[in-house]
């Protein structure tokens, strides 16, 4: 299961806070999945394969900072568990065209990832994290989450995308540890 964090409609298509959808609509793409939504369900879903093994892309639709809901009611659809899901999003503190992977953790102040915790009562799931940088200004954090990269960043945000999309194939066909190795390499703190 894959869950990749965003906000729903036009309004927030392609900004820092949509990585996560868009490291999802990009993994679709490669794999030739399609959503469907259920009805009176609050996510979009789609089943897909890669080297022999089956997985799930989710994009929830209950806006960020209620994604747990939509995570819980996806789990509970499939029957699958938390050992099973992938949570990609955003992070201030990865420079954009950075990824890192975890097996577990604290939500690090990602409102998403703070309401899954809270929902599921648990860190103990996987999460790839895709780096959109800082504000210049500490006060200037959600608008600047909530804008496309600027001009300067577009191409190490679009390759952070990728990376994350590389990744996660390499879960899925050489499991937790390689993507440890290969995609964690250590990045220059981001500027605050």
């Amino acid at each position: 299961m894959v869950f990749g964090l965003g906000n729903p409609g036009e309004r927030y298509a392609g900004t820092r806070h949509n990585a996560g959808f868009m490291v999802v609509d990009a993994l679709a793409g490669r794999a030739g999945v399609s959503f469907r939504k259920k009805l009176f369900h609050a996510y979009l879903i789609g089943k897909g394969s890669r080297e022999g093994r089956s997985f799930h892309l989710v994009k929830p639709l209950t806006f960020m900072n209620n994604s747990g809901r939509a995570v819980r009611d996806v789990l509970r659809e499939t029957e699958h568990t938390v050992v099973d899901m992938l949570v990609v999003c955003d992070s201030l503190d990865l420079t954009p065209g950075a990824c890192r992977f975890r097996l577990r953790g604290s939500s690090a102040g990602q409102k998403g990832l703070e309401s899954i915790i809270q929902t599921l009562g648990t860190q103990d799931f996987m999460r790839l994290n895709v780096g959109i940088g800082r504000p210049a200004h500490r006060g200037q954090v959600i608008p600047y989450v909530l804008a496309r990269p600027g001009k300067d960043e577009e191409e190490a945000f679009r390759l952070g995308v990728e990376k994350a999309v590389d990744a996660v194939f390499l879960l899925l066909s050489d499991g937790p540890s390689r993507v440890m190795n290969e995609h964690n390499k250590k990045e220059p703190p981001s500027r605050a």
